[in-house]
């Protein structure tokens, strides 16, 4: 049975190895949800990850014979690419099965550490079952994900961090997939601090802690996408199980939107780069959904910024769309020389930037001595929006929103 023991030793292992990321106060975000706002950026490591720390631990406390085999894991990313990272350090073969929608850019670091990379399936359960199958013929040593006592001591060093770091602390927020993250920090806090709380927050497309907690037991929940593809584990751990139900007090769930403006926000705010499962946490604070904060001094975990950079773009576009410092307007106008240079002239007047362009003529439902305009327009806000709209219809223009 995991101890507080375990986690001090693991500390002691991995020191020097992985990066003590730093734990730094965020007015900007204190200021959203009228308390005080810390970030724990797991997210600088090595491997863009916390992942890398449960990792090394299990590594290390391998015999040495085991290690001379290999190792062998699955994962949607941050934990292939901190079991590759390790384990050719040390010198230690490692195979990482992944499913086959993994971003490129963690399939790519992985093999770049490394390791040999089987992709497999379109969900973990089935990189699981692949990695199972694999080790039964060769004989690899299993790094599991989270449900393994070494790996969550590993992860529990964050709290121990946290207890020195941030002795302040009333409250901790932390993404949650398969527990091993939370039930390690956990641990670590209560068993020094009971008072601290211990926040979880899961995609609320894949509550799978949430449903366990409800259920008395780990259970298997429907498959679903999420764009926190590092957090989206249909079955929680049996062993993370038990110490989440001792040690955490809430767990709540966010939604992708959210999610998505949450990763955003960190980018413009913070100016971090945060994948969505490290999001969760902080959309959980800013959207109102971790109870009774208001006036208390609350650290957020941001568990790691692998974010595919084509992901990151739509998020960041349809965040400019949502707050309005983006605009797709449908103009209609008189097919004539000069219509479409008086239309542009008339936007530049405005103060906004045009974007992109596409002019048509013939379309369905205009006049042939129409045309139409599709115009996406940098702005300054749904206000600067609505005076756009009001200043091309004063001039005729037939405005549609697109």
């Amino acid at each position: 049975m995991l101890q507080l023991q375990d986690i001090l030793d693991a500390q002691r292992r991995i020191a020097g190895k992985v990066v003590l990321t730093p734990c730094t106060p965020s007015e900007a975000f204190g200021e959203m949800f009228g308390g005080s706002a810390w970030f724990k950026f797991e997210n600088l490591q090595r491997t863009g990850s916390f992942k890398e720390r449960g990792a090394l631990n299990r590594i290390l406390t391998l015999p040495e014979e085991e290690r001379a085999r290999g190792v062998i894991a699955a994962s949607a990313g941050n934990h292939a690419q901190g079991v590759a990272f390790h384990a050719g350090r040390m010198g230690v073969p490692a195979t990482i099965v992944m499913p086959e929608r993994t971003p490129l850019v963690k399939v790519s670091n992985t093999r770049g550490f490394g390791a040999r990379v089987v992709l497999h399936g379109t969900v973990y359960d089935e990189a699981m079952a692949e990695a199972m199958r694999i080790r039964e013929e060769e004989g690899q040593a299993l790094v599991h994900p989270f449900d393994d006592e070494a790996i969550i001591a590993g992860q529990g060093t964050i709290g121990l961090e946290l207890l020195e770091q941030c002795p302040e602390m009333e409250v901790v927020v932390v993404p949650v997939g398969g527990g091993g993250l939370i039930a390690g920090i956990a641990m670590a806090i209560k068993e020094r601090r009971p008072e601290v709380r211990v926040v979880g927050v899961e995609a609320s497309v894949l509550p799978a802690a949430l449903r366990a907690r409800e259920a008395g037991e780990p259970v298997e929940i429907p498959p679903a996408e999420t764009i926190a593809e590092g957090i989206a584990v249909r079955r929680i751990g049996t062993t993370t199980f038990g110490l989440i139900e001792r040690y955490v007090d809430d767990l709540v769930t966010v939604d992708e939107e959210e999610i998505a403006s949450a990763v955003l926000l960190l980018l413009e705010r913070e100016k971090t780069v945060a994948e969505a499962a490290s999001a969760a946490g902080v959309a959980a604070v800013v959207g109102g959904h971790v109870p009774d904060i208001a006036g208390k001094k609350v650290v957020m975990v941001l568990s790691g910024g692998n974010i595919d950079v084509n992901l990151l773009s739509r998020i960041i576009d349809r965040g400019l769309i949502r707050d309005g410092r983006q605009a797709r307007l449908r103009v209609i106008l008189r097919d004539r020389p000069g219509a479409l240079a008086s239309l542009t002239a008339l936007l530049a007047r405005e103060g906004a930037n045009v974007l992109t362009l596409d002019h048509r003529r013939g379309a369905h439902g205009l006049w042939l001595t129409e045309a139409e305009v599709d115009l996406t327009l940098e702005t300054r806000g749904r206000d600067h929006v609505r005076e756009l709209a009001a200043a091309l219809e004063s001039e005729g223009y037939e405005v549609r929103r697109s």
